[in-house]
């Protein structure tokens, strides 16, 4: 693969903080009677705002060895390189670079502040049309269509650019853009913003059976506020239990993706590789569009190099991304910031008593893994990995291996101090607004989100309290 610089400016800076507070928080009127009382300004809870400072994250995990480490490094700098037409990019694809996606707050997070995808509609003479739901403030974004044009089921990737007109592309190459307009107007167009990466090697190892008990945990507490949630799994003998989604043919539990539809960080990799820059691989050998005038390069167009004289020159892209994300630390947390520590220590507790710790498990153990660094450690993930019913607000139609339109994985919520956009398609950069956004539907209808119970909990919580648990999130 090429090296080079990268094309357009990835991290133009944390935005700035949301909205403060405007005040200290109300003292008791000294006011003895009605009619010369003061009311109390109460202070409404806010996001604090992605949470300033050096990244916490984006570096190697603790305890790996020296030659782990050269992996790592390696790795990393595959993960960041820029990919272009003699690497196989295109003939369709959404960005150039998997750190283009994966930037914010460093290396392996998620979309930057300001969005590559503008700049490379048109780099080197491309003819692309930047979409309505794509800009230069907003999010990283990929696109999927609900229904085909006979009203079958579709929910695939479709790529927002083409290489048409680029300058290192034949000029007989008129590949056209898909319809995204039509698409908007039709409502028939959803959206996925890139998932955080950080720890994502954590969450590998750890055992289906812990994420099964977990599943099992705590129930007298959770059927009461309507949570139930599945593991993506299919059970012994192949017989299908009620749990959503599985591995195929191995019966084990799928863990990664906005659905929890990819099993490993290898098959995460590979798929991204072909479905978001249009490089092929081994795991995807197929180019996604077969125009053999836009598609010159040969397939797969990554692939193991047999002559490679050093173990990194002969590893595979996908693999090295596989093995960077494998080794890729979990974000550090602040005790102190934002709101001082005993905020965040109220938060914390208040995280739990309102139920919202019931899905976002604060803690998972990995198991017996290769890698001595990631064995038998504590994940404080803040996820149960399961699938949930998220109700008519966030559902979009969309089904990915047996996750149907209404359920979504329990995001991670570790990092999300410095994460700028919030949910599965960036709809919000506001936490608050993400929180409310969780519960629609109701028991009556049929259509009731799992999280409507621990919403109303939190909606029932002082201003004060609310805000503790804003301060707990963005200390993460």
């Amino acid at each position: 693969m090429k090296k080079l610089p990268f094309l357009v400016p990835l991290g133009a800076g944390i935005a700035a903080a949301l909205l403060h507070a405007e005040s200290a928080w109300p003292q008791q009127s000294s006011a003895t009677t009605p009619s010369t009382a003061t009311p109390a300004v109460v202070n409404r809870a806010r996001d604090p705002g992605p949470r300033g400072g050096a990244p916490g994250a984006g570096g190697p995990i603790t305890g790996l060895s020296p030659t782990e480490l050269q992996f790592f490094t390696s790795s990393k700098a595959t993960f960041e390189e820029v990919e272009d037409i003699s690497d196989g990019l295109g003939p369709t694809m959404n960005l150039n670079s998997c750190a283009g996606c994966h930037a914010s707050p460093a290396t392996g997070g998620s979309s930057p502040a300001v969005n590559p995808q503008v700049a490379f509609a048109t780099l080197n003479g491309a003819r692309n049309t930047v979409p309505s739901f794509v800009s230069i403030n907003g999010p990283v974004r990929e696109a999927r269509f609900v229904n085909n044009p006979d009203g079958s089921p579709d929910g695939g990737v479709h790529a927002l650019f083409t290489v048409a007109g680029r300058a290192d592309v034949s000029p007989a190459c008129t590949l056209a853009q898909e319809n995204f307009a039509a698409a908007v107007k039709a409502n028939n167009v959803i959206f996925r913003i890139p998932t955080p990466l950080f720890g994502a090697g954590l969450i590998e190892a750890i055992p289906d059976a812990a994420i099964l008990a977990n599943a099992s945990a705590n129930l007298g507490s959770k059927q009461p506020l309507g949570i139930a949630g599945r593991a993506n799994v299919q059970g012994f003998g192949r017989t299908i239990t009620g749990s959503t989604n599985n591995s195929g043919n191995d019966g084990t539990v799928t863990r990664f993706g906005w659905k929890a539809q990819n099993k490993s960080l290898l098959i995460f990799s590979g798929e991204a590789y072909n479905v978001e820059m249009g490089i092929s691989n081994e795991l995807f050998p197929q180019e996604r569009n077969e125009t053999a005038v836009c598609a010159t390069a040969s397939t797969p167009n990554d692939f193991d190099h047999t002559d490679g004289t050093t173990p990194f020159g002969s590893l595979t892209d996908t693999t090295q991304f596989a093995l960077f994300q494998r080794l890729l630390a979990p974000p550090t947390p602040s005790t102190t910031s934002p709101g001082g520590a005993p905020s965040i220590t109220n938060g914390k507790q208040l995280f739990t008593s309102t139920g919202c710790a019931l899905c976002h498990t604060p803690t998972m153990q990995t198991g017996n893994s290769t890698v001595a660094a990631l064995r038998y450690q504590n994940a404080n993930l803040y996820s149960d990995l399961l699938v949930h019913n998220m109700g008519p607000n966030l559902a979009d139609g969309v089904s990915q291996g047996g996750a149907g339109g209404t359920e979504f994985r329990t995001a991670p919520l570790w990092g999300l101090g410095q994460r700028l956009f919030f949910l599965h398609d960036g709809r919000s950069n506001d936490l608050g607004d993400a929180i409310q956004q969780h519960a629609s539907g109701t028991q009556r209808a049929g259509n009731a989100s799992e999280a409507n119970g621990v919403v109303n909990a939190y909606n029932g919580l002082s201003e004060r309290q609310k805000q503790d648990i804003l301060n707990f999130l963005r200390s993460l």
